[in-house]
């Protein structure tokens, strides 16, 4: 090694510890916002039994329907079916593949938005319940849970205005049948 190699790698090793310091202290000083504290203590799995009973069973009102793929159909089964062994995972997994094939499916976008919320992602729960309730028909069972998801992803992100709209939109899905002749 030369000379001149000897005394630049000196003046590296001794800025060293000056730039890590500079470094650290540049980490400390930068200010995080502080978090915003959830507004509800339930678990993925009790918000999501919350959800589906605010759906209920759409007995005398408006409900509805589209009309199913076969292929999507069978996704979706599976999907339950894993979601109740607990492999919420793998049930995202099928819905994903149903929602490729059908994109613009409330019902399937909805019951993705909930496994998210078993996934503990209530921030992809909520855009995918916001995406079913702008695809849907804004009345019946499926509306409520739409309302029933945004409003515990907007508790779990800790915006109470959201959530009090969510919840006070959950009744306006509520509609008669039309009278039958």
């Amino acid at each position: 090694m030369t000379r001149l190699e000897a005394t630049r790698r000196a003046r590296i090793l001794r800025a060293a510890p000056a730039a890590l310091a500079l470094a650290l202290a540049a980490c400390a000083s930068a200010s995080l916002p502080p978090a915003t504290p959830q507004l509800t203590t339930a678990t993925p799995a009790q918000m999501v039994a919350y959800i589906r009973a605010t759906g209920g069973d759409g007995e005398g009102e408006l409900d509805v329907q589209p009309l199913r793929d076969s292929q999507v159909e069978d996704l979706r089964q599976r999907a339950d079916r894993l979601q109740e062994q607990g492999h919420h995972a793998d049930a995202a997994a099928a819905l994903d593949q149903a929602i490729a094939l059908v994109d613009d499916d409330p019902a399937l976008l909805q019951e993705r938005a909930e496994v998210a919320i078993l996934l503990g992602d209530t921030a992809r729960a909520g855009e995918l319940a916001a995406r079913a309730q702008a695809l849907g028909s804004g009345v019946g069972p499926l509306c409520r849970r739409h309302q029933a998801t945004l409003e515990q992803a907007a508790l779990a992100r800790g915006d109470a205005e959201a959530a009090a709209v969510a919840k006070a939109a959950i009744e306006a899905c509520r509609v008669a049948p039309p009278p039958r002749w």
